[in-house]
């Protein structure tokens, strides 16, 4: 066998035993196709304090335990020494665990070796391997490898589109299939004369049989879809174990493995699963719905062939009277998976991430696995292992971001102030790192002061230098180009603070926290002093905003020069006071990010209180006018379509100091002649079965409760419910419906007045509004 070295990027990660020894075995991409690489004899690895090494080998003598144990110089955070317990299979380990795990505290022994020995390498989905070479069906098989990192290997990805059809219980009806180069579905019915591609098969089994068939021929390194996960091959891999065929999707003819714990886990050798709703999460996308329908719409203005929430029925239906509809659906949906990956790139954004992180491609959330994969290697360096959940005994609630109370108006000039990634330059700047506590706790004379206790040596930590090292990437991407990389980086940059203040995570202390939220309320409410010191007036504050009004006679010329030279003071000084007052570098960027003209804060409903997370502005971009608006009813999913519809005419009206009362009068005029019935529609979504709402049944519920038993069966946990307000209340909305009975008096007080009064309550002299009463009253 031929010696060699490749390089190539990594699908898929396991461990298994073979003849009682623990492999390793990745999948990479190579420019030479697919390689299957088999690292043998591995011992995995826990700790324990070496306080407990003694009854540790009394219950490997009393149990008959294989485990190897060895003192190290490594320490815990309270600077007890630990000791190493390796196996050499996984058995071994878990056997020890069950009985170590009952007199004793373990540590990190939570993590899998496969992807320890990734972590411990620095490893990030690009790799060199060598060792010993063969030539297999379709891929090379290398034994006896050594991994290496290769952070500069970009790999190109093939993509296949998949999506199951099936009734209630699971039964299979047909399967689409989209590649760059294939679409087909493969359905089970008599063959039928049309020009789809469609491949007729007479049962289950035979579907399932032509699925490995095809799978195998298109040869695809990445397979993606919608829920895909969880659902279809959830069921896929459910119908073949109840047919009794074993499904052969891998390089290697291995069949496919799903693991079910706090989240599904699906493994096919030489392949990667990715689920297209959890990549978009994952690449801080928002919508109203995830559902495919909502997202095709929002994404590509295109339409699902069957676009009713509740779709089952209707596939069913097409399944037994109209196959050619179905496959067409089924196709579509296929097609429109592979349409939103192309377009906003998400295969491109899951490889950076890995490359970022070290992350598996599929991997679902993952923020505070990615803390541990860039943290954990460094911190072992440092001579510390990592400790359990909440071993410091401290314990209180963090304070989130500083929100500023704000000057309800509306003004002609504000200036939008964003601290650039201010939670990391936090970090950054004052040394904020859960190795630097326990040594800044140590020596608290040579630290520099956090909040709560806290105390940050300026020497001994990590996370200052990576985001350092991120904040560099992250510019290059920038000047490069390079959207993707940028938008990658910024998520895992602002994820270090989640990560701290998250009691999920191993490394979670409210002193980390809280240093990071509180020293961000200091910067805002001293970044407002200054200001205000200036001559300025601050009219709001948020987190890392702050507001700033400008004269009225200001251009918009004059008001962006204001704001760059501001931009340039407020750096300058506080780099001035963290020298001064820290004997630190500052690494606080302050950026003059927008000038709205007009803009408008509103007050909270019913009162004189300015509101929070609430406002509306124009900008100009590009030589056109736009306008902003945040937390108002316009961009939030819970109202109708004719109260944004209003809200945005009202603000038009507004900003050029129109007659608010006539836009008032216009859309009661338009709600009671009934010619707007189709945009009084509530949307609302399912957060759990109908049965299980009991004691406050929302709107939306009882619109379904209300609706016949027959149509009560459609609506299950996610489905999206289209109700309205009739007279005898909640009712479930269809286009069809003609005899719709609307509650017009509802909408007048619940989507129109409420809007109307945020925008008159504290200006309703200078608006010269008459009575409120006056205007609602028919």
């Amino acid at each position: 066998m031929a010696q060699a070295v490749y390089e190539g990027f990594i699908l898929s990660r396991q461990q298994f035993n073979q003849q009682g020894k623990l492999c390793l075995c990745y999948w990479l991409m190579t420019p030479q196709g697919p390689a299957k690489v088999i690292i043998p004899d591995q011992q995995s690895v826990f700790f324990i304090r070496q306080s407990d090494v003694a009854q540790a080998k009394s219950l490997i003598n009393e149990h008959g335990l294989q485990c190897h144990i060895k003192p190290l110089s490594l320490k815990h955070f309270d600077d007890e020494l630990v000791a190493a317990c390796y196996f050499s299979s996984n058995q071994h380990l878990f056997e020890a665990k069950q009985h170590f795990s009952q007199h004793m505290r373990l540590y990190e022994d939570d993590i899998r070796h496969c992807d320890r020995y990734l972590m411990e390498r620095f490893i990030k989905g690009g790799v060199w391997v060598s060792g010993r070479v063969k030539q297999r069906n379709g891929h090379i098989e290398i034994t006896d490898a050594k991994l290496k990192e290769n952070p500069d290997y970009k790999p190109t990805l093939s993509m296949l589109s998949l999506d199951i059809e099936c009734n209630g219980q699971g039964v299979l009806f047909s399967v689409g299939l989209v590649s760059e180069l294939y679409k087909s579905v493969i359905m089970i019915g008599a063959p039928q004369q049309t020009e789809q591609s469609i491949i007729w098969v007479e049962d289950e089994i035979e579907l399932l049989q032509v699925l490995m068939q095809q799978v195998r021929a298109i040869d695809p390194d990445v397979i993606v879809g919608w829920n895909v996960i969880e659902f279809d091959f959830v069921v896929l891999a459910e119908r073949a174990e109840a047919l009794g065929i074993d499904l052969y999707l891998g390089r290697d003819n291995a069949s496919i493995d799903i693991y079910k714990g706090n989240y599904v886990r699906v493994l096919i050798s030489g392949r990667v699963v990715i689920d297209g709703i959890d990549t978009m999460k994952n690449a801080t996308y928002h919508f109203p719905s995830f559902s495919l329908a909502n997202v095709a719409s929002e994404i590509l203005g295109e339409q699902k062939l069957i676009q009713q929430d509740n779709r089952l029925s209707e596939i069913i239906r097409q399944f037994n009277e109209d196959k050619l509809a179905l496959a067409a659906y089924n196709l579509q949906d296929c097609m429109l998976v592979m349409s939103i990956f192309k377009k906003l790139n998400l295969l491109e954004f899951a490889i950076v991430r890995t490359q970022m992180t070290g992350l598996e491609l599929e991997k679902m959330g993952g923020s505070v696995a990615a803390f541990i994969n860039l943290y954990l290697p460094l911190l072992h360096r440092s001579g510390y292992i990592a400790p359990n959940l909440a071993e410091h005994g401290v314990s209180f609630e963090s304070p989130g971001g500083y929100v500023m109370e704000s000057k309800p108006g509306l003004y002609k000039n504000v200036l939008v102030l964003d601290f650039k990634s201010l939670y990391p330059s936090i970090i950054r700047t004052f040394f904020i790192d859960p190795l630097g506590l326990i040594k800044g706790l140590e020596n608290q004379k040579l630290a520099l002061e956090g909040f709560n206790g806290g105390y940050f040596s300026k020497t001994a930590h990590h996370l200052p230098k990576l985001v350092e090292q991120l904040s560099e990437k992250r510019q290059n991407a920038k000047e490069q180009g390079d959207a993707m990389l940028s938008q990658a980086i910024k998520i895992i940059m602002n994820s270090l603070y989640g990560v701290l203040g998250s009691k999920g995570c191993r490394f979670y202390d409210p002193r980390l926290s809280s240093s990071i939220t509180l020293r961000g309320h200091q910067i805002m409410q001293t970044t407002r002093k200054w200001l205000e010191s200036w001559g300025y007036e601050v009219i709001y504050g948020d987190t890392d905003s702050t507001f700033v009004a400008l004269s009225e006679e200001l251009t918009a010329e004059q008001s962006h020069e204001i704001g760059k030279a501001l931009q340039r003071k407020i750096n300058q000084t506080w780099s001035l006071e963290c020298e001064k007052r820290h004997g630190i570098q500052s690494h606080l960027e302050i950026e003059f990010e927008t000038h709205y003209s007009p803009f408008f804060m509103p007050t909270i409903r019913g009162q004189e209180t300015g509101s929070k997370k609430r406002y509306v502005g124009r900008v100009e971009k590009g030589g056109l006018s736009e306008l902003v608006f945040k937390g108002m009813e316009t961009v939030r999913s819970d109202w109708t379509e004719i109260a944004k519809l209003f809200q945005k005419e009202l603000v038009e009206t507004l900003f050029a100091g129109g007659d608010l009362e006539a836009v008032a009068q216009k859309y009661i005029k338009k709600v009671l002649s009934g010619e707007v019935d189709h945009l009084l529609v509530y949307r609302k979504r399912l957060g759990k079965p109908v049965e299980k709402y009991t004691k406050s049944i929302p709107p939306h519920v009882k619109a379904i409760k209300n609706t016949d038993q027959a149509e009560l069966s459609l609506y299950s946990k996610g489905a999206i419910v289209n109700y309205y307000i009739s007279h005898l209340g909640p009712s479930l909305f269809s286009l069809s419906n003609t005899t719709a009975d609307f509650d017009y008096q509802h909408y007048i007080d619940k989507q129109i007045k409420p809007i109307l009064s945020m925008f008159t309550s504290s200006h309703q002299a200078s608006f010269g509004l008459g009575s409120q009463n006056e205007l609602f009253t028919f």
